[in-house]
């Protein structure tokens, strides 16, 4: 019987600290200051969710708790690479623009350069 008054206040315990954990996950999502800092703490909130979700299961019982976890755990892993993926494409569209005009002038000059090219061969025919 004190085992399981033990595993019952060691559950409180935690969902106590994961309760805290969400609540300051939440602000840095709210907060930022950067897109990646929100991603990586929406990855986090996965994580404290899959902890609240372990906790629930071992207090309740529950074995079906610990799949909804483990999926929960693979749809967190994916939604954290499309993120990623879309940082990613985000810097290089960034980086085009920001690049601007002198990415645009050096591709007209390459255009000119070859049409000067191709009226000069067939100018020499």
């Amino acid at each position: 019987m004190m085992a399981a008054s033990v595993v019952s206040a060691a559950a409180m315990v935690a969902l106590g600290i994961l309760s805290i954990a969400f609540l300051l996950t939440v602000y840095r999502v709210v907060a930022g200051p950067t897109l990646p800092d929100r991603v990586l703490a929406l990855d986090m909130l996965v994580a404290i969710a899959i902890g609240f979700i372990a906790v629930i299961a071992i207090k309740t019982g529950f074995t079906l708790y610990i799949d909804i976890a483990i999926s929960l755990g693979l749809v967190g892993f994916l939604a954290t690479v499309a993120f990623a993926r879309f940082i990613l494409t985000q810097g290089q569209s960034d980086a085009v623009q920001q690049a601007g005009t002198g990415l645009d002038e050096s591709i007209a000059a390459e255009r000119k350069k070859r049409r000067k090219h191709q009226g000069r061969k067939k100018g020499g025919r």
